[in-house]
């Protein structure tokens, strides 16, 4: 759906790393490596994007750095945007429509540091939780997201990834 509104593979790719996670970063030699694209395309797409202030460059060392300008108006929007096309909004919709006491879900591997491969592995931290479910469930998410979904389920996850849902702790205030 979002290959209608944006074109070019590359600025998309570019938007899908920054924007899944705004705590990736990346430079001009590592981008073109990682996505096999000339320096020069990734070179204007960054370029275009940082212009239009949907990204911030910043010097280390020798490099230049970009990151997602969190600060842009439209940041947020942009995210949504991502995760959607990424589907992840639809694997936590569906995660938590029939499970039990899902405490987080989270991104971990490539999708987490913002490379679309294809294979998304996503760790589902709860007690008591329905696995037969979800292993069904992958085959219905992978149909309507045109992804390949592995799950990973756990009572606790103390990893690194990118977390897509959390139950927030509600704490109670009383007056003695």
């Amino acid at each position: 759906m979002l290959q209608t509104l944006i074109t070019s593979k590359t600025r998309l790719r570019i938007l899908v790393k920054f924007f899944i996670n705004a705590a990736n970063n990346g430079h001009l030699r590592g981008l073109a490596e990682e996505m096999q694209e000339s320096t020069n395309a990734i070179r204007k797409e960054l370029n275009n994007l940082e212009e239009a202030g949907y990204l911030k460059k910043e010097a280390v060392q020798n490099r230049i750095s970009y990151k997602a300008n969190t600060k842009h108006p439209l940041y947020q929007t942009l995210k949504n945007i991502i995760f959607q096309h990424i589907g992840l909004d639809s694997i936590v919709e569906m995660v938590l429509d029939r499970m039990g006491e899902v405490k987080k879900i989270i991104v971990i591997g490539d999708y987490a540091n913002g490379i679309d491969t294809g294979t998304i592995e996503v760790v589902v931290v709860g007690e008591e939780l329905n696995t037969e479910y979800i292993k069904s469930l992958s085959v219905k998410i992978e149909k309507e997201i045109n992804r390949k979904v592995q799950f990973f389920i756990t009572p606790k996850y103390d990893g690194s990834g990118l977390v897509i849902f959390e139950v927030e702790k509600i704490v109670k205030n009383t007056l003695v």
